[in-house]
Formats: structure tokens, C-alpha cells, sequence
């Protein structure tokens, strides 16, 4: 999830144009009495692409279903129960149909996990949307959606199994993005947290137990402190963690530095403001972050067809200066953040974010952490219309099995560095 403004020269200029391209969302119609206007996301869903994948892969049936549960509910503690539910169970159902369990319903492969993110669209519009007799203000609507938002994304459901031996890991993942330049884009992060949750990687140090959520390509959410919400709790009991998101093309990235600055390219509600990132006590909040994941380890090992790299540069106003300089080798001392490693998006910033919570919480010398940038999923040559071909399943299975990989190696060799 790199800022088009750092990948000139990496996903070329016909990309970028299209990427920088100004974006209208469709006007929604007047809100019934009570209820709240779809969302620009959710907007998207009525488009071609996002009906097609849900009726391939059964999840069309989701926010029906969800809908009619919700008619049932007589009082807001019902509501909230079903809401509950019924986000978990979409988790459930996504994390099944990517790792083969349960039936293959429709013919989309079962590695993609676009299924989740447009069936959760269609939750939350017909959330927005509902009208219960017992009546609904704003502020329990939004705690509803919040506990939607939350349950279906894994963020609830992050749980490790006591027991000596077994290595504790923590990976996160996106929604697809920029989805107004091409509405049937995956997030190959996203497809990775659907295959490692609640699984058991091998390692050369013995298992490791993977738990995994995903999160919105929202500026508003992480401002909200989505990220340090779902990460507080867990990031004491793990051995590791790793924020995954979709960056340049052909090639894997372990981010070395994540900068305090948001450059305000548009998200998926099309919103966007060039600030510092804001965070709880902002008087302590540094300019700068590191990985502490064990990249040289990571970079000389062989986990798959992707060349991997140690990214070291950033892009800084230095100490006394006024305009923006690219360092490949880093910030230089007393510099103001422009772009991590991983730019100055959402990538860079739940890297920021997640790094920071782990040196405020007093890990940083004893949990390695930080971010890997998968390549950008491409679909096969000649495809610009259909939502799937051999070569875009092929990659984005190739992207899963490597990440997988690379958690095996920063697992073992963050062991080695503790004995």
C-alpha cells in the first residue's frame, strides 16, 4: 500500500495517472426517517464486478441473511447480540473458504478474499439502513456498526492456546483499495490473513501459532485508533508480529523505517489530509519508528519466486531545512518524517502505529515487530474486464505461500538472536 507519490518509477506513469486520478462518489439517495446514507464504499457494491464475485463464491446470501435477522430483533440488546454473531460468523465463513473447509460454494477460487470485504459492505448498508420499531439513535447505530466493523475483520477474535513450546504470532492485513481505478482489485494482505489465521506454521524453532485480523483502508478508523485498540491487548503475549499490505510490483519489502506523516492520498471513502499522524500524547510521539523483525535473516533466505529487499530509504525535511530530501540509508538526526520506508499511506501508518505501540509498551528491545510489503497482485496480460484468470490466482497464491514463508524464517532466527 505504497502513496502513489513514492511509487514513480515503480508502477510506472500510466499508473500513477490513474491512481491520481480525481474521484466522484455516486450520490446516494435520501436516507429513510432514522437510518444513514450508504457510505461511498458501500456505494460500490451495485457496480458489476462486486456482484459477480459475491454470487461466484456464496456470499451474496451474507447480508440478506443478516437483514433478516436483524428484522427479528425486538430490542437494541438483541440487535446487539445479532450483530455480534453474525460479523464472527462472516469471519468465520471467509477464514473457512480461503484455508477448504466447508463446502466450495460457486466457482471463485477459494484463496480470495474479496468475498469477506464486499459481503461486510453489504452488512453494513443494510445496518445503516435499518429501521427498528424499538428506534435507533446515532450513537447506538454507530456502536452496532462498530461491533460489525470489528467482529468480521478477526479483530475480536485474536486467541492463542496455552502451552510451552508453541511460538505466539500476530499478522494483520488490508481491504483492497483504490477501487475506483479498478473495482475488482484484491489485497494480497488481506488473502494472507485469511490463510494463516489460526494456524500452525513449522519453524526451525518448533511451531508457531498464527492469529490474524484485517483492517480498512480508512483514514478516519485509524485516526479513531482502530489499530492500537485491536493490537494493545495482544502484542504483550506474542513472539512476533507483522503488518502485511500490498506494495510495489514483483517485489517483497521489509520496511526498515515508518515516518509520522499521512500524505493524504485519497482512501476508500475517497477522503485524504497531508497531516502528522495523530496519536495519544502527541507531545512524546517520535518522527520515526523501526523494525525490529530480523531483516537481514529474512532478506538472505530463499521463501519464494519474489525477489526480497531491506528498504531502508525514507523521504525527510532535514534538521534546518524546508523541502522534502529522499535518504536511501535512512533519516538523518533531528529530521521531520515524509514517507517511511513503505511511503506516507495506510501501509506506512499501521506500521507506525503498530511499532510505536510497541515501544510505548516497553517491547522494543525484546519483540520483534514490523511491516513487509507483498508485491502488487496483477492480474494475467490482457484481462481488464474479467474478476479472476489463472496467472491472478497464481500470483496471489504464490504471494500467500511466501509470506507464510517469511514468518517461518523471522520466527526462527528472532529465537536464535534470544538464545
Amino acid at each position: 500500500m505504497i502513496s502513489p507519490r513514492v511509487r514513480t518509477g515503480v508502477l510506472g506513469l500510466a499508473l500513477l495517472t490513474a491512481l491520481s486520478a480525481p474521484t466522484t462518489a455516486t450520490a446516494a439517495g435520501p436516507a429513510a426517517p432514522g437510518s444513514a446514507p450508504p457510505t461511498v464504499e458501500e456505494l460500490r457494491l451495485d457496480r458489476a464486478a462486486p456482484q459477480e464475485i459475491l454470487r461466484r463464491s456464496g456470499f451474496d446470501t451474507m447480508a440478506p441473511a443478516f437483514a433478516r435477522a436483524l428484522d427479528r430483533a425486538r430490542s437494541y440488546a438483541q440487535a446487539r447480540r445479532v450483530v455480534e454473531r453474525e460479523g464472527s460468523a462472516l469471519w468465520r465463513r471467509a477464514v473457512d473458504r480461503v484455508q477448504g473447509r466447508g463446502p466450495a460454494v460457486g466457482d471463485l477460487s477459494r484463496d480470495d478474499d474479496r468475498p469477506l470485504y464486499w459481503a461486510r459492505l453489504g452488512m453494513t448498508r443494510e445496518l445503516r439502513g435499518w429501521e427498528p420499531r424499538f428506534g435507533l439513535d446515532e450513537a447506538r447505530r454507530a456502536k452496532l456498526l462498530d461491533t460489525l466493523e470489528r467482529t468480521s475483520r478477526g479483530q475480536t477474535a485474536i486467541r492463542y492456546p496455552h502451552g510451552k513450546g508453541l511460538k505466539r504470532v500476530l499478522v494483520t492485513g488490508f481491504d483492497p483499495f483504490t477501487l475506483d481505478r479498478d473495482i475488482r482489485i484484491s489485497n494480497p494482505s488481506g488473502a494472507v490473513a485469511l490463510a494463516l489465521d489460526g494456524t500452525v506454521i513449522e519453524t526451525a524453532s518448533g511451531p508457531a501459532r498464527v492469529e490474524t485480523a484485517v483492517f480498512p483502508v480508512r483514514w478516519r478508523d485509524f485516526t479513531d485508533g482502530t489499530v492500537e485498540r485491536a493490537l494493545r491487548p495482544h502484542l504483550p503475549e506474542v513472539d512476533l508480529f507483522t503488518t502485511v499490505s500490498q506494495g510495489r510490483v514483483g517485489r517483497i519489502d521489509v520496511e526498515r523505517t515508518n515516518g509520522a506523516w499521512r500524505g493524504g492520498f485519497g482512501d476508500n471513502e475517497n477522503t485524504g489530509t497531508p497531516e502528522i499522524v495523530p496519536v495519544s500524547d502527541p507531545a512524546s510521539q517520535p518522527q520515526w519508528t523501526s523494525t525490529t523483525l530480523p531483516y537481514a535473516a529474512i532478506t538472505a533466505a530463499e521463501t519464494g519466486r519474489f525477489p526480497v529487499y531491506d528498504n531502508t530509504s525514507v523521504t525527510e525535511i532535514p534538521a534546518g531545512g524546508t523541502e522534502p530530501v529522499v535518504r536511501p540509508d535512512g533519516p538523518t538526526p533531528g529530521s521531520t518524517a515524509r514517507a517511511g520506508g513503505g511511503g506516507d499511506y495506510l501501509s506506512n501508518e499501521i506500521a507506525y502505529r503498530a511499532t510505536l505501540l510497541r515501544d510505548r509498551l516497553g517491547l522494543h528491545d525484546t519483540l520483534p515487530g514490523g511491516h513487509v510489503h507483498t508485491p502488487v497482485l496483477e492480474f494475467g496480460a490482457g484481462n481488464t474486464t474479467e474478476v479472476t484468470d489463472p496467472q491472478f490466482v497464481r500470483n496471489r497464491l504464490d504471494i500467500v505461500a511466501q509470506v507464510r514463508a517469511i514468518v517461518s524464517v523471522a520466527v526462527s532466527a528472532s529465537e536464535r538472536a534470544r538464545d
